[in-house]
Parts: C-alpha cells; sequence; structure tokens
C-alpha cells in the first residue's frame, strides 16, 4: 500500500511550524540585545514523518543602544565584540531567515508561519522586536501564536528543561553544546518532531 505524503498546511491548520532560539543579552526584547539567532524548517518526509529538513543560523550584532547584562553572556558564553563571530546586523539576519521561512511556507501552501520553541513566548518576543526595529515589514511569523515545546513536553514526558525531556524522548544532548542557538534549535526541533511523531504513531492525526 502507498503511503500518501501529509501536507503540513492539513496537519498544523494552514500553519508552517519553524523551530527558533535566540540567544540574548538579558531577558526583555525590547532593550536587550540579540545576540544569535538560528531556525529549523520542518517537513513531512516519505514515510509521513515530521523531520528536520533546513537549518539557517545567523550572530546578530547588538543594536544600537542595546542593554547586555553580564550574566546573560556569562550564561551563553558569547562574546558580542568578538569579530571571529561574523556577527551581521538584524536587519540582515533576520531578513535571510524571514526569506527562507516565507519560501517554506509557499512551497507548503501555508497561509502563515508559526514559531515552534522551547518557552517560545521569550523567542517570539526576542524576533518581533527585532523584526519591528529593523523595519521589516514581510515578517512571516503570526504576531502571537506560538507551539511552545516546554509545555508539550511536560504533558508528553513528564519534562520542561529541554536536556531533560531531550534525555526522556531518547535524544542524545550535549550539554557542552547547550545555550547555542544553533545547538538548541536542532535539538528542540528533534523534540517536536518527536512528539509529533509519536502521537500519531500512538493513534492521533491523522484519524482516518
Amino acid at each position: 500500500m502507498t503511503q500518501i505524503k501529509p501536507a503540513l498546511k492539513d496537519r498544523f491548520r494552514g500553519y508552517l511550524p519553524v523551530v527558533i532560539d535566540v540567544e540574548t543579552g538579558g531577558f526583555n526584547a525590547k532593550t536587550d540585545a540579540l545576540l544569535e539567532i538560528a531556525a529549523v524548517l520542518l517537513d513531512f518526509n516519505g514515510s509521513g514523518e515530521l523531520v528536520p529538513v533546513a537549518t539557517h543560523h545567523a550572530h546578530i550584532e547588538p543594536f544600537e543602544g542595546a542593554n547586555i547584562e553580564k550574566a546573560a553572556i556569562e550564561f551563553n558564553g558569547i562574546d558580542p565584540a568578538n569579530p571571529l563571530r561574523g556577527a551581521v546586523s538584524e536587519r540582515e539576519g533576520l531578513h535571510e531567515i524571514f526569506k527562507a521561512v516565507r519560501k517554506a511556507q509557499k512551497a507548503a501552501g501555508c497561509q502563515r508561519a508559526v514559531l515552534v520553541g522551547h518557552n517560545a513566548t521569550f523567542d517570539h518576543g526576542f524576533v518581533m522586536a527585532a523584526a519591528e526595529r529593523a523595519g521589516l515589514k514581510r515578517n512571516p511569523f503570526h504576531p502571537f501564536v506560538t507551539f511552545d515545546t516546554t509545555a508539550l513536553a511536560a504533558l508528553t514526558v513528564g519534562q520542561t528543561v529541554l536536556v531533560k525531556a531531550c534525555q526522556a524522548a531518547g535524544i542524545p544532548f550535549d550539554g557542552k553544546e547547550a545555550h547555542s542557538a544553533l545547538y538548541d534549535t536542532e535539538r528542540t526541533a528533534d523534540l517536536f518532531c518527536w512528539m509529533i511523531n509519536r502521537y500519531k504513531n500512538l493513534g492521533g492525526w491523522p484519524l482516518a
């Protein structure tokens, strides 16, 4: 029997799920610097499983006047002044990611992208604030809807911390690589896909 590949637009009510993680200079999206961002695009494979298909990443220059808390950069290990970061402006970094998201959104026939994140409200706030500062009008992300893997992991594996949720799901997690936007985004994408696929395997969507 030939398996029909599910359509993203049907599974997520017209939304394209895009996994995002940011590293920042603090907790306030309006005043604190966005320092790094990564995005993972997803799609169904030929077996009907949701899988990561592309990753986009950028180091970001702090915007003019941005606040950077010492505790924040000690936590994420980022040196904002290091020229080897290859940092770009918020406008350039977000523009490239938004362009890739819009292309995937169009190909999937989705009406909007929705941000998937671990504690998604935090990432969403920084993405929206940076897009507004950069004057990017073609923001593909829904202005307030998010899919939060923290809540989903609490439901499915009884964990809320990313590393513990991944371990509970059998997803390898290197604690030394944590707090890099690129690494955390890829592990969050693995976790989100695992939860979606497991729900299906247990008899969830599609119901037919």
